[in-house]
């Protein structure tokens, strides 16, 4: 049976949000937990991951435990074999929505992003209800990664004809600016808009905060005006080119003035796989590890799916990254793994969601060796 978390509640008498608390950290700090049967790397190389909510609720448990800002589910759908190969990859694969109300009864302060596909057949009513209830259920610490689509097969599963990209961030809009009128009014809301109606919505109660925490992941320039907007944190993507801290640099400048013509605030977030080790040359053998048992069939289906449909991130993806998983390797030392995330910082990144591959082993070794170095360097308060 799942654990309840020994962490103990934040005190909240500064009257803050937790993503405003979170955020006074100059790095934020999540963990991509693993709902998926073989999380982000299709290699058959040996490791405990599970994708079960008992694994995935003592990822989140010890996580918090360790002080950890957010946990993160990916939503994904694939049919019959997942991706493929012996290992079937992400053939087994849980809703996050439904995820993180189980996490919310077992965690006391770390915050819980569901992923939610908001095209896929939602009405504004219904999500606005979910969300609010969950953002009950934590206290305030819910939020919605609101994803568009990505496949044209996607669409069809649900019955559903594919939409373009653009205009799928002109739904979203829309969608959401209806939810946040159902957050904040009174009284009954009709809505007789380009993409939805509706008739005396009401929802109640409202969430904690006024509204759940708002994240979407893109780099075109539909999402990133959408994050501009909307978002509280926005996820990026590792860019293709050899500067690679140069270019971070530019694209968060280029977020953050979009937010701020907006008049908004937005952070941003990358995705990091770590492999730690006391030596270097332990951690580049055990990536290479990695990469030497990938599961051939699975790697190449997952290779054009990243790369696949019309979505701009991920498009300059390698394929021995994808080996790996993240959109980005942080590999060596405790202290040549903080030495990349001051980097990071240093190109405006807020925060960094991080997966593993082993994860329960590789938690508590970044929590016993990193996590101190994060704090020294002053990325962690």
């Amino acid at each position: 049976m799942a654990r309840l978390s020994t962490a103990q509640p934040h005190d909240t008498s500064d009257g803050l949000t937790p993503f405003e608390r979170a955020a006074r950290n100059k790095m934020l700090l999540g963990l991509f937990i693993p709902l998926q049967n073989g999380a982000w790397t299709p290699s058959l190389y040996p490791r405990s991951t599970d994708w079960t909510f008992e694994y995935n609720a003592e990822c989140a448990v010890r996580a918090e435990e360790m002080g950890f800002d957010l946990v993160f589910g990916l939503a994904q759908w694939h049919g019959a074999g997942g991706l493929g190969g012996e290992m079937r990859f992400r053939e087994n694969t849980q809703d996050p929505l439904l995820v993180t109300a189980g996490l919310a009864a077992l965690t006391r302060n770390i915050m819980l992003i569901s992923t939610v596909h908001v095209l896929y057949g939602w009405t504004p009513l219904l999500l606005a209800k979910y969300a609010a209830t969950l953002d009950h259920m934590s206290n305030g610490r819910w939020g919605i990664n609101m994803v568009t689509g990505i496949k044209h097969e996607d669409f069809e599963m649900f019955g559903l004809d594919p939409v373009e990209h653009d205009l799928r961030y002109e739904m979203a809009d829309e969608l959401l600016e209806v939810m946040k009128e159902l957050w904040s009014s009174t009284e009954n809301v009709d809505h007789d808009g380009r993409f939805y109606r509706m008739k005396k919505g009401f929802v109640s109660p409202k969430p904690v905060n006024g509204r759940p925490i708002i994240v979407n992941a893109s780099s075109s320039g539909a999402g990133v005006d959408f994050a501009a907007r909307h978002s509280d944190l926005l996820f990026i993507t590792r860019p293709a080119g050899a500067d690679v801290y140069g270019l971070l640099k530019t694209h968060n400048q280029s977020i953050k003035q979009r937010a701020a013509d907006a008049g908004h605030t937005v952070r941003t977030i990358i995705n990091p796989h770590i492999i730690c080790a006391d030596t270097e040359k332990e951690a580049r053998a055990r990536k290479q590890a990695f990469i030497d048992h990938a599961d051939p069939v699975a790697l190449d289906n997952f290779f054009k799916f990243i790369t696949g449909g019309d979505t701009v991130s991920w498009k300059g993806a390698m394929r021995d990254d994808l080996a790996v998983g993240g959109n980005m390797q942080m590999v060596g030392t405790p202290e040549q793994v903080v030495e990349k995330m001051l980097k990071l910082h240093d190109c405006g990144i807020d925060g960094i969601q991080v997966n593993f591959y082993d994860y329960l082993p590789d938690l508590e070794y970044f929590g016993e060796r990193v996590l101190p170095l994060m704090k020294e360097a002053g990325l962690r308060n």
